[in-house]
């Protein structure tokens, strides 16, 4: 195991019970109410199109509240995450709402070991994943062996250029990562994660990469997918960029000021040939 995926693993199974009992992940929500879905995949719903009866697996599935939607929509579902902890939550959350979905621990690039390939209808890759993988190509890679031919990719993520802004300049908009891939991580340092809890981390250092837009629609390409649909919004479902965004109804945070200036998130679709 790299130090990176070590680090990150480490992060995100800490994360995980703060978030399943943080109102932001909606638990509660789920579990009384069998209809609900989540903020991110009801921001979809005009894109993703009906799923019944799709054999679908969603990557870097977290706790699995977007996994869970999936399956209300219709679709069968596999969830795959690298963090124990974080299907732990996942699991018990299906398992209350009485939904059957089959969760898989695994790093994402060893997904085609550990699931049927050329099994799927359906890929999903929700917000907030990609960034955490250092080669978008590996990623492209398994994309496509776990795709039928003919099944669809659906990625929905923060805008690389978004990506590449220092969320802590409060009055203005700062390039100062990278927008391309590269080799070395960006590390951050935080004992705080993106939800409201008063429990401070004591995993604290994090390793990211970010993934120019080019290079993810390269990767595909050269990995035998057909890109179908790409969407650039103006929104995304986190608070990306304290002081300067607003909550919307939906859920979404928009700037406050000229929000043309930057993209925010993109829906990718993408068939394989």
């Amino acid at each position: 195991m790299s130090r990176s995926l070590e680090l990150n693993r480490a992060s995100w199974d800490e994360r995980a019970p703060l978030h399943a009992a943080s109102k932001d992940y909606e638990v509660e929500t789920f579990v009384a109410d069998p209809g609900h879905l989540s903020e991110v995949v009801r921001f979809d719903l005009p894109r993703l199109g009906d799923i019944r009866g799709q054999r679908a697996v969603h990557l870097q599935c977290h706790i699995g509240t977007d996994t869970l939607s999936l399956a209300r929509l219709g679709a069968e579902v596999s969830g795959l995450d690298f963090s124990a902890a974080s299907l732990a939550q996942a699991r018990r959350l299906a398992e209350r709402c009485g939904t059957g979905i089959d969760y898989v621990e695994s790093d994402v690039y060893q997904a085609a070991q550990v699931l049927p390939a050329g099994g799927f209808d359906l890929v999903y890759t929700g917000i907030g994943a990609l960034c955490w993988l250092p080669s978008i190509e590996r990623w492209a890679s398994t994309v496509a062996a776990l795709l039928k031919p003919g099944g669809r990719l659906f990625l929905r993520d923060g805008h690389p250029m978004l990506m590449a802004v220092n969320e802590e300049h409060e009055d203005r908009l700062q390039v100062e990562y990278p927008y391309f891939e590269h080799e070395a991580p960006t590390v951050f340092v935080s004992d705080q994660t993106y939800v409201d809890t008063d429990q401070a981390l004591t995993h604290t250092e994090t390793h990211e990469w970010n993934h120019g837009l080019g290079e993810v629609i390269t990767a595909l390409l050269r990995n035998g997918l057909r890109i179908t649909g790409l969407q650039e919004h103006q929104s995304i479902p986190w608070e990306a960029l304290p002081g300067q965004m607003a909550l919307g109804d939906d859920g979404e945070w928009r700037l406050l000021e000229a929000p043309w200036r930057l993209p925010l998130s993109y829906t990718l679709q993408a068939i394989k040939e």
